[in-house]
């Protein structure tokens, strides 16, 4: 909650963990909005830390969490780092009791058991644990589930998503970036397919009873640069996914019900350009509703700062961010055997 200085009230305080590319992101993000103040940095490249602060004007510069954590009264923790040390970060910093809350970037952990280790550490510590999907917080989105639910397009029945780049094969490696990156738990499944999978969760509110999914491991990175995978939910409901850095560039989603269909085009990454939601029903009737740039970052942290304030639910609680672990490592696996995976649906 906002903390008060006489009459006035403060900004809640955030410190970042990590000062990749990511980071300037979260580091806007904070700068737009009123709620919060960015007020210190953390990382293990001094170098990092210089480029970052003076980006952002951050003084308070650490190579250190502990000391961070230590003498910085925080509020809010935004984990950037590489997927390999979400869950210790997170735990280390619950266990502190110094913040109130942690913004752990996607995907939330390498595995569901850290993801359950994190929201234990969290638990017990009082802490805010949410997962940075941005997408959650775009309006595109929430008007999407909206009409779902109110049966625009009736039973959801069908669910297609992408999310492709198309990297020079000679960046495919383990020294150019965490993405293709074994140890730092890169590949296309952790970075790109745990939106899509995400968001087929998101839509049909539940989680698959079945995954059955196929990829192709690079020679150099050994992370999976391209991924087909379906999942099958009660219902009859099925969503296809791709996710690859090797193909034609795509980011979209498709819902298909049995009285409509829906769509959006830069589904996922779109900071600060306009989106769409094409509908088309059976009955011949075609709109297309129109939203205004946004950056999702800035409504994703605000969201944060309302949780703290009022102490509504977040929008993704750790326990989805849980079962989305699950399903990922579900895709894991059946990538590993070539066979389909059967889950209990959550």
């Amino acid at each position: 909650m906002h903390k008060t200085e006489g009459n006035k009230t403060m900004a809640l305080k955030v410190g970042i963990v990590g000062a990749g590319g990511i980071a300037h992101c979260h580091g806007r993000a904070a700068q737009e909005a009123p709620e919060a103040e960015l007020t210190a940095i953390c990382d293990v490249s001094e170098d990092a830390l210089g480029r970052f602060g003076e980006t952002f004007h951050v003084s308070r510069r650490y190579t250190d969490l502990e000391r961070m954590l230590r003498e910085e009264d925080l509020d809010i923790l935004v984990i950037c780092t590489w997927g390999n040390s979400h869950a210790d970060i997170s735990i280390r910093a619950a266990r502190t009791g110094r913040v109130k809350a942690i913004l752990c970037e996607k995907p939330i952990s390498s595995t569901a058991a850290e993801c359950a280790g994190m929201i234990e550490a969290a638990r017990e510590h009082g802490v805010l644990l949410a997962e940075a999907f941005k997408f959650r917080h775009h309006p595109c989105h929430l008007k999407a589930k909206e009409l779902i639910e109110a049966g625009e397009i009736g039973d959801i029945k069908l669910i297609r998503s992408t999310f492709t780049a198309n990297v020079d094969p000679g960046y495919l490696r383990p020294d150019h970036n965490w993405r293709f990156n074994r140890e730092k738990r890169g590949g296309a499944v952790y970075d790109l397919g745990c939106y899509c999978i995400h968001h087929a969760r998101f839509i049909t509110g539940s989680d698959p009873i079945r995954v059955h999914a196929h990829g192709h491991y690079g020679q150099r990175s050994r992370v999976p640069e391209s991924v087909s995978a379906q999942f099958e939910f009660l219902d009859e409901i099925t969503a296809q996914c791709v996710f690859s850095f090797r193909y034609y560039s795509s980011q979209e989603f498709e819902v298909y019900g049995t009285g409509g269909y829906m769509r959006m085009d830069m589904a996922w990454n779109n900071e600060d350009h306009p989106v769409a939601l094409q509908i088309r029903k059976n009955d011949g009737e075609e709109r297309t509703i129109r939203f205004a740039p946004v950056f999702q970052f800035t409504d994703q942290l605000r969201h944060l700062c309302d949780c703290l304030e009022t102490g509504r639910p977040h929008r993704i609680p750790a326990e989805n961010s849980l079962g989305n672990m699950r399903v990922i490592d579900a895709v894991h696996a059946s990538i590993d055997s070539g066979q389909p995976v059967v889950l209990n649906p959550g």
